[in-house]
């Protein structure tokens, strides 16, 4: 900060005529303005929820919304806050239930229009029967699967008669770096909405799943690194690039959210290790966890959009 100068002893000052009241009140000005952006910023550094006030002093914005799919990101008081992510994004994150031939099982999802398409993971709602999705405020809604991509294990379903929702904002995958932190945000054994944090651990990792769920087993088994995790994935088998992370994630995690600290959807979750104890319980996460990258979800979008079963 600029020092002003000194004023000296009322006894040798002025030398030179006062200045002009004009120059003086323009001084006088300056300094609250500069004040209310000190406390905006400092509150936004706190998550005091200063969002508007910064807004309105320096004309920021949040950071808008990946092109061609609409939603919000985390205020600027609250970035790079687990809770400030958890609060922006939490609405758009749904838990999924389906019926299949081989039984019930249960996900997660990401809303992506107000109008109510959900981005999941094929296998969560792979050979469905019947679908039913759970919003973070407790309310159930009617589903159908529009598209699939069972190559890349994603899937779109449709809420029915839904409309006015929060979509989340997708992020660019191909910025992220190692070590980065990360939220993930699902639906762990029906536990809706439930928050973890950690972060990139790698990135590129190659991923092989089965394309057909075979059991109930929430856990849906996968392979990496030439070794076969949560069962057998069966013959049918797809391999993709995959985000790892050490955030904690469960059964019913997969098609949830991974998101940067801007609040913006940075993958989609969907393999992680559960090792089972000794009863045959999943015996919960150890910090290998896989998401595919949202780039490769937004490249595939399209296809999915036009009922397309790949």
């Amino acid at each position: 900060m600029t020092d002003f100068p000194q004023t000296p002893p009322h006894s040798s000052w002025p030398p030179f005529p006062p200045q002009p009241p004009e120059p003086q009140q323009h001084r006088r000005a300056r300094r609250p303005v500069a004040l209310i952006v000190a406390v905006a910023i400092a509150a936004a550094a706190i998550g005091g929820g200063a969002a508007t006030l910064l807004d309105g002093v320096t004309g920021q914005q949040s950071a808008p919304a990946s092109q061609g799919v609409s939603g919000t990101t985390v205020s600027t008081s609250s970035a790079g806050t687990v809770a400030g992510v958890a609060q922006a994004v939490s609405p758009s994150i749904v838990e999924i239930a389906a019926n299949t031939g081989a039984g019930a099982s249960t996900g997660s999802g990401v809303i992506i229009s107000e109008d109510g398409e959900v981005i999941t993971n094929n296998h969560v709602v792979s050979g469905a029967a019947a679908v039913k999705v759970q919003l973070s405020d407790g309310k159930s809604y009617e589903a159908e699967v529009t598209g699939t991509d069972a190559s890349k294990d994603l899937a779109l379903i449709k809420i029915k008669g839904a409309s006015g929702l929060k979509p989340a904002a997708l992020g660019d995958s191909s910025k992220l770096r190692v070590g980065e932190d990360v939220v993930a945000i699902g639906s762990p054994e029906g536990l809706t909405g439930t928050v973890t944090s950690g972060i990139v651990s790698a990135l590129d990792r190659d991923v092989t799943v089965g394309k057909e769920r075979e059991s109930q087993q929430q856990e849906w088994p996968f392979e990496f690194g030439g070794q076969e995790f949560n069962g057998d994935t069966g013959d049918s088998k797809t391999t993709y690039k995959a985000i790892q992370t050490d955030a904690s994630l469960n059964p019913g995690n997969s098609g949830g959210a991974l998101i940067n600290m801007r609040g913006e959807i940075i993958g989609i979750n969907s393999a992680m290790y559960a090792p089972s104890a000794a009863n045959g319980s999943a015996a919960g996460s150890v910090g290998l966890g896989f998401a595919i990258p949202v780039n490769t979800m937004k490249g595939v979008l399209g296809d999915l959009r036009s009922g397309e079963s790949i």
